[in-house]
């Protein structure tokens, strides 16, 4: 069996081959790497594989589904949580097994949520280039104890408890919402509507889903309701924030600082080196222009204990293909 990976990087390469290599068929499985996103253009790739291994920012519209059934594809494995690139409709009509990775390490993105707010709250990033270059002075690096404050989670699955978990070791007040609230979380918060947690969170991390039901939930309707000067973080999709309000709750500073690990627009941008390049996007550019934002490209996930979940999971999902069996984490 062949599988072909899309938008591969060199880690997918080292740790889906060190878990092939525990595979008691590891013999008879080809994986074949493309540094390119999935698209129609290079959907013929896949030509003569079984399987495409896809990630969050590969697409798998109509258009792209249909290729690859014509050129042999049964099994879509995707190596992260969310499917919102995928068109399922689509999918369930041309017969494809449609299989995901529901969580991995759920403690990576909650610390690196954490990482994010302490970073953007000490100013540790500007303090380091500021002592490399012998300036010593305090001057603007003023930070917030985060004992005591009150931080909203939207989105009470694994990530968000495991980020509620943090926090509330950090002596903060912890308020959730979420619309199938887990009941786990009545030991480490209060659930409470949208508005309320808007309104009294000093930091609010989104860590749910990108449905229609929340697809800009931050955005021209709920950025006023925020606690002036609260801070957001974004460690979950892009397209939960709408970048334009958010610039412009930035500017009145009704928003006190941003901190995202994904951006709407991040396909073109997000896990290629484009220091040499001219960036053209001038939304991306002018969130950039403030010095209480911090953006990194997709890296809550970027863990060794992640990536061989992520691939562990994988080949759990594949073997359900490949031997017709019930699959728990089955989309299709």
């Amino acid at each position: 069996m062949k599988i072909a990976f899309f938008g591969s990087q060199p880690y997918d390469r080292r740790f889906f081959d060190e878990a092939l290599s525990s595979q008691p068929d590891a013999p008879n499985i080809e994986l074949s790497y493309h540094s390119a996103l999935l698209t129609e253009e290079t959907a013929i790739l896949a030509r003569g594989a079984e399987a495409v291994c896809v990630f969050v920012n590969d697409v798998l519209d109509a258009a792209v589904l249909t290729a690859l059934h014509d050129y042999g594809v049964r099994a879509i494995l995707l190596r992260c949580a969310g499917y919102n690139n995928l068109d399922l409709p689509t999918a369930r009509r041309l017969g494809f097994f449609v299989a995901r990775v529901p969580a991995y390490s759920p403690e990576a993105v909650a610390e690196h949520t954490l990482a994010m707010v302490q970073t953007l709250n000490r100013h540790t990033h500007r303090a380091y280039a500021r002592v490399r270059e012998g300036n010593f002075s305090l001057d603007g690096l003023l930070g917030f104890n985060l004992h005591g404050k009150t931080v909203g989670i939207v989105g009470t699955g694994k990530i968000g408890l495991a980020t509620a978990r943090i926090f509330r070791g950090f002596g903060c007040k912890v308020l959730g919402h979420d619309p199938y609230p887990s009941p786990d979380f009545a030991e480490l918060g209060t659930m409470v509507d949208l508005p309320q947690l808007l309104a009294e969170a000093d930091i609010v991390s989104l860590h749910c889903p990108l449905q229609d039901s929340t697809r800009h939930l931050i955005g021209p309707a709920t950025l006023p309701q925020m606690k002036r000067g609260a801070m957001l973080v974004n460690t979950s999709r892009g397209a939960l924030i709408d970048t334009g309000a958010v610039i412009d709750a930035l500017k009145s500073r009704q928003l006190g600082a941003l901190a995202i690990d994904v951006y709407e627009q991040e396909s073109s941008l997000f896990f290629n080196d484009h220091s040499s390049d001219i960036i053209d996007d001038d939304v991306f550019q002018r969130l950039m222009t403030f010095p209480n934002v911090l953006v990194t490209g997709h890296q809550g996930f970027f863990t060794i204990e992640a990536l061989r979940e992520i691939a562990a999971i994988t080949f759990h999902n594949l073997d359900c293909f490949r031997n017709g069996g019930d699959c728990g984490n089955s989309v299709a």
